[in-house]
């Protein structure tokens, strides 16, 4: 399974590349003279156009490891999950990069402006990815599926499902980050007009009703093919969507947080034994029961210097051994922690919990630019559960799949929701799988505990999740990311960090964007 959607994700690429300014959305059309027709006239070429979806999740473009979808931006740096980790990690309390590129020390000072060069990066590739579900779902509407002879219509509502649910994914992105971005679909007319721009609260109802629409024609959870989205992603998305409703629109849905909690922990997930097997090249067998939702990479066929190439090569340097993380002629030496994530384990050079997974002895973050200022992060390895190593061309590139939702994180956040006050659930069901995820991480009960609290539950989010891409979002909900109440090294420029403004908890559109574009109003602050 995981080399059938990686193997069409590559043919799909080089089928459509369509254009990436934000600022012109609705006059997008292919770069190469391939026209709709052409490109939908069978349902093999309905499946291609679908797959670019996935496509554009895992690469930068269909032409190879030095090109890009995006224009204005490195080509390696142009990937979803690179630009979508850095802005969620590096402006939290977690990571800390000592690279000089354009961007970087605003970002983990958490406080990028509006010319940001990842900002606009992210910002134009979840439009982008936008713009490909809005034009397929444009071209396989009953009418366009009639005329054109297509027969096999539901594999292709089957594919309308997925293109509506990454959708949905992608403008909760802009919702999360941007809170009032530039807003498009199928139903807005080419070339018509500029795109308008949506408030947070009415992105928010539009991803719950696309999400609740979808959730009953979507495969069942855990039935479609290894990489694509089922039930199980689209009620892990309501779940995150409704936990974090309060920042979103000012009213809390913790009952319908746990409502959809419950679906997936009743859909038939269950956690890995092993947390290591999750972040090892296999985790798509040895790990499958746990992963909801995962980006699929693979280090021959879809390489870019993004994903999880551009994750495991960041947090590691020769000094490591590369060939110990699967990529023997890779270590970039860019990304590592704060003593934040360490001193969260407590004694972190033992191994009582094992998910302490550290290289190095300077807890210190003194300087920003030293990579050995800071202990480094080894979770993430292109290795086999079997000691072997996963394919890389090169020896740098990386086949290791990226679990975007898993069932660790529904645990967490059912227990949140159940101590915010949501109905539906328990505090002793609450606690119980808390101590789940702690009885793993010890492997065995001494970890355990009787009784939680939200810290509690923001510190375990940190110990199980720590650099997967959640924690700027944990701790804007939490009330910890701006302000002078919680303080990090570097936050706000200085060394033993300092209080960063409020209105930083959203980031600005890009003003590229708001110069262009007559519709859209900048966030307060920028």
């Amino acid at each position: 399974m995981k080399r059938y959607i990686k193997n069409s994700i590559w043919g799909a690429m080089l089928v459509l590349a369509v254009s990436s300014c934000s600022q012109d959305l609705l006059d997008l059309s292919p770069k190469n003279d391939i026209t709709a027709d052409q490109v939908y006239k069978s349902e093999q070429g309905y499946k291609e156009a679908f797959l670019k979806l996935y496509g554009s999740l895992a690469m930068t473009s269909g032409g190879g490891e030095g090109a890009s979808d995006l224009a204005g931006i490195d080509a390696g740096q142009s990937d979803f999950f690179r630009l979508y980790w850095n802005i969620q990690q590096l402006t939290s309390d977690e990571t800390l990069c000592g690279w000089n590129d354009p961007g970087v020390p605003d970002m983990v000072y958490g406080t990028p402006d509006a010319d940001n060069i990842m900002v606009k990066g992210l910002y134009t590739r979840t439009l982008y990815t936008i713009t490909v579900a809005n034009e397929f779902l444009r071209e396989s509407t009953p009418e366009k599926l009639a005329a054109r002879s297509i027969s096999n219509t539901a594999a292709i509502d089957e594919y309308r499902a997925e293109a509506r649910f990454i959708r949905a994914y992608q403008y909760w992105i802009l919702l999360d980050l941007f809170g009032n971005p530039p807003f498009i679909t199928e139903e807005n007319v080419i070339g018509k007009e500029s795109p308008k721009q949506i408030q947070r609260a009415d992105l928010f109802k539009y991803v719950e009703q696309e999400l609740l629409a979808i959730e009953p024609i979507i495969k069942k959870a855990k039935q479609n093919e290894y990489g694509r989205a089922d039930q199980g992603a689209v009620w892990t998305l309501l779940t995150r969507l409704y936990l974090n409703a309060q920042v979103y629109t000012g009213t809390g849905k913790y009952t319908e947080a746990i409502t959809y909690a419950n679906k997936i922990i009743n859909g038939g997930y269950a956690l890995s034994s092993s947390y290591a097997n999750l972040f090892l090249e296999d985790n798509y067998s040895t790990a499958k029961n746990e992963i909801i939702f995962s980006i699929n990479y693979d280090g021959v066929k879809t390489r870019n210097f993004g994903g999880t190439t551009f994750l495991i090569n960041s947090l590691i340097n020769g000094e490591m051994i590369p060939t110990n993380f699967g990529v023997p002629t890779g270590g970039w030496g860019g990304n590592r922690s704060t003593k934040v994530v360490p001193q969260a384990f407590g004694d972190y050079s033992g191994n009582t919990d094992k998910r302490a997974m550290f290289f190095g002895d300077k807890l210190e973050n003194d300087e920003l630019g030293e990579f050995k200022d800071g202990l480094r992060v080894t979770k993430f390895k292109n290795v086999k559960s079997n000691g072997q190593p996963g394919a890389s061309q090169g020896g740098t590139f990386s086949s290791l799949d990226f679990p975007l939702f898993r069932l660790a994180d529904v645990y967490l956040m059912y227990a949140e929701a159940v101590l915010r006050g949501g109905t539906g659930g328990s505090t002793a069901q609450a606690v119980n799988y808390f101590n789940q995820i702690r009885t793993r991480a010890y492997g065995n009960a001494t970890g355990n505990v009787s009784a939680i609290t939200l810290l509690d539950i923001l510190n375990e989010r940190g110990r199980e999740l720590y650099f997967e891409g959640y924690r700027r979002t944990d701790l804007i909900r939490f009330g910890r990311f701006t302000g002078s109440t919680y303080t990090w090294p570097w936050k706000g420029g200085v060394k033993d960090g300092r209080s960063i403004e409020d209105f930083r908890a959203l980031l600005p559109l890009p003003a590229t964007d708001v110069i262009a574009n007559p519709n859209l109003t900048q966030n307060q602050g920028y």
